[in-house]
């Protein structure tokens, strides 16, 4: 008998791409969209234009669209757009799709093997006045913020072409601070990027340096003096990649590093230091005291999502927030673990004013079933000045993206949420609006979607 066929399962469901690319002018509010609530909210996610070549196609590797949330006046209007980047286009052109999962050229056509394979589906952010999608093997892609057409690659990290999806915006010097890894000739290689963008959009540093071993470093932390660069054991490999093993995989016997850098000088003050092994895809903030320097993230106990090294299937796992502490002395390399809360969650935020300074208050996407899936039930808030975690849990079958912290008054906290929330028994999608200091009342404001907005990564705003 002929075996069943494998259903892709970031094909399915919600995770599966629309069709189509919408203007809906005015959405249908709930309750009230606040009046003094003016700017965009842009959300970006994979979302494959044709059938995936890959018959492992990875959720992180579908091509990038933008959902654009305007809002003014209490209404909401709303459009999306593909992020139409030199592989779309490429293929969009042919009518099918070209390139392999991560531009693996063992799945990609012939004809297109190492042309630029970039999908810019990871994070949205505004600086200097671009509006810039994001994904971590590429430099950032530009876009208009009104009607989301392409206005193409900006050259950020020169020749190392890798700019990170999560850059860090000080907020007090407006500069962007980036990494990106896999920098070499040879694809996924140990080599690693480290830039500055000024305020006005200048590049006033690049440096390169290697880290210990190849690793998928998706984020870091950036304080005011440091630089925090987490090397961890979801590693890279070309040979495996080659042989039909898995390009990216969990391989904890390689140990966890943290490249621990003066953020004014020279790599050549880089230090590594030793942790357990463990996977973090997202801190919320990072900040010193003294000698120490604190970061706090949402940390794995092995990296969900990927298989292990060998192939084999990896382990669920759900992450919790976890404060790392960095002896900034130099008295000892180990970072110190110390979990904060026993909520499964992820997409950490925070305000963004107190970004790499001392904070207060933190804000996550939460599974109170902790079913080890990376979905959620819940948008959480917690207070570390109190220690208190309030919640609003969402009815069955809803799931919430990533908050975003949109200040209103000077003080910290001081503002609303904004997220997207899939509604499973309608198979459509909202905008809503949270107060950020009671978020346990539920949204105070709602926009419906006529449809559904697929499971995505990461959002931003843009102040009217």
């Amino acid at each position: 008998m002929n075996a069943p066929a494998r259903i892709n399962p970031y094909l399915t469901g919600n995770f599966a791409p629309i069709g189509s690319e919408d203007d809906f002018a005015s959405l249908k509010i709930g309750g009230e969209i606040p009046q003094d609530l003016r700017g965009a909210f842009y959300r970006n996610g994979p979302n494959p234009q044709f059938p995936p070549r890959d018959p492992n196609h990875h959720w992180f590797a579908g091509d990038g669209m933008l959902h654009a949330f305007f809002v003014a006046d209490g209404k909401v209007s709303y459009k999306n757009r593909y992020v139409r980047t030199p592989k779309w286009a490429q293929e969009h052109d042919a009518g099918k799709s070209l390139f392999g999962t991560f531009g693996n050229p063992m799945t990609t056509e012939p004809s297109v093997v190492g042309e630029d394979s970039g999908v810019a589906n990871t994070n949205v952010v505004w600086h200097a006045g671009r509006l810039l999608a994001l994904e971590e093997g590429h430099q950032p892609f530009e876009v208009d913020p009104a009607t989301l057409a392409p206005r193409g690659y900006l050259d950020y990290a020169g020749t190392a072409n890798r700019f990170t999806a999560h850059p860090k915006i000080d907020p007090e010097t407006g500069e962007m601070v980036f990494f990106g890894y896999g920098v070499g000739a040879v694809p996924l290689s140990a080599g690693m990027v480290y830039g500055v963008v000024d305020k006005a959009g200048k590049v006033t540093r690049l440096d390169r340096f290697q880290a210990p071993y190849p690793s998928m470093v998706h984020d870091f932390c950036v304080t005011q003096n440091h630089v925090l660069f987490p090397i961890l054991p979801l590693s890279g490999s070309l040979e495996r990649a080659m042989n039909g093993k898995p390009p990216f995989g969990w391989q904890p016997e390689l140990g966890g590093r943290i490249g621990l850098m003066a953020r004014r000088k020279g790599v050549d003050t880089l230090r590594w230091l030793n942790t357990d092994p463990c996977y973090v895809f997202h801190p919320m903030n990072a900040w010193e005291d003294g000698d120490t320097l604190y970061a706090d993230v949402m940390q794995y106990a092995n990296a969900p999502l990927f298989p292990n090294a060998d192939g084999s299937p990896g382990k669920p796992a759900s992450a919790y927030l976890v404060r790392w502490e960095v002896d900034l002395s130099g008295k000892t390399d180990t970072v110190r673990q110390t979990r904060l809360d026993d909520m499964a969650g992820e997409f950490p935020r925070f305000d963004e004013r107190r970004a790499g300074l001392a904070y207060r208050h933190g804000y996550f996407a939460a599974d109170t079933l902790d079913t080890g899936k990376v979905i959620f039930n819940a948008i959480a808030h917690i207070d570390f000045k109190t220690g208190k975690r309030v919640m609003h849990a969402l009815p069955k079958g809803d799931v919430p993206g990533e908050p975003i912290f949109v200040p209103r008054g000077a003080a910290e906290g001081e503002g609303w949420l904004v997220a997207l929330i899939y509604r499973g028994a309608e198979d459509r999608s909202d905008f809503v609006v949270y107060d950020a200091a009671d978020i346990a009342r539920g949204p105070v404001g709602v926009a419906e979607l006529p449809r559904r907005v697929p499971f995505g990564f990461h959002g931003n705003w843009r102040p009217g």
